[in-house]
């Protein structure tokens, strides 16, 4: 019955903010939107879970900090930008007189993928198990690299576009050299978390759902393709060359020879 009104929740949610958005021209929100739902569902398990109080305990903890620091983040980028994100407007762009039929396809989506991302914290925190093994210990260390990195990488951005020298150029200093999409890939690494946490425990396979979608959504569907379309569009033969000399999304080192990998 919880799982059943945890989603019902977040299709209200997504509901009320894409009817918002059609007056404000705003969707990029949703981001901000989609992060919070998974954190305060989250709270929920951690409360209402039929697991170890330690692994109650410990799946709030992992998916309530990266919930409050991913939300808190988007929500101030957000709200001191006048113009809806780039990803956002290039859907718009792409899909013309029918985009508003696609957001609410695409905010009903999100609905349904938050549900979906909080089912691994579900699993941790009906873990009958109080046990700490080597395989949590594993999750966890993961967690510290991948909230360490997300945060380098979304501060080290912040700086660049700050910066207004650096207007019209890319950020390719930093972990942005090393791949295209720093703060995607640990965001993906951070989903990873969970099915180690969760190992022995009922369900565990379920915690899986994280990275596999996670990687979906990032490398086909609102990641990657949208924002890099809205970069070419913005910055042209810069970005090209970017492309051509930058991983896409795994970090890997910089080719001495432009134009190859």
């Amino acid at each position: 019955m919880l799982l059943l009104f945890t989603f019902l929740l977040c299709l209200l949610v997504m509901l009320l903010l894409w009817a918002w958005q059609r007056r404000s021209g705003r969707a990029d929100w949703v981001d901000a939107a989609w992060s919070g739902l998974i954190g305060v569902q989250a709270l929920a398990w951690a409360v209402l879970g039929d697991g170890a109080p330690e692994k109650r305990v410990l799946a709030f903890l992992l998916a309530g900090t990266w919930s409050i620091r991913l939300t808190r983040h988007l929500v101030v980028r957000l709200a001191s930008e006048t113009r809806e994100d780039g990803r956002y407007r290039a859907m718009r762009e792409h899909f013309g007189k029918r985009q508003q039929s696609f957001l609410l396809f695409f905010f009903i989506l999100q609905a349904v993928v938050a549900w979906l991302f909080s089912l691994p914290v579900w699993v941790v925190a009906n873990d009958p198990s109080p046990a700490l093994s080597g395989w949590v210990i594993a999750g966890v260390a993961i967690w510290f690299v991948s909230l360490a990195g997300e945060s380098i990488a979304d501060r080290q951005l912040a700086a660049f576009k700050a910066d207004p020298e650096q207007a019209g150029r890319v950020c390719n200093t930093g972990l942005w050299r090393y791949s295209r999409h720093p703060n995607y890939f640990f965001e993906w690494l951070h989903w990873f978390s969970y099915p180690l946490v969760a190992i022995g425990a009922p369900n565990a396979w379920v915690a899986w759902l994280g990275p596999a979608v996670m990687l979906l959504f990032l490398y086909r569907l609102s990641g990657i393709p949208y924002t890099e379309k809205q970069a070419l569009k913005s910055r042209g033969e810069v970005y090209r060359e970017y492309q051509r000399t930058t991983s896409a999304f795994f970090p890997w080192p910089w080719k001495k020879e432009k134009g190859k990998r």
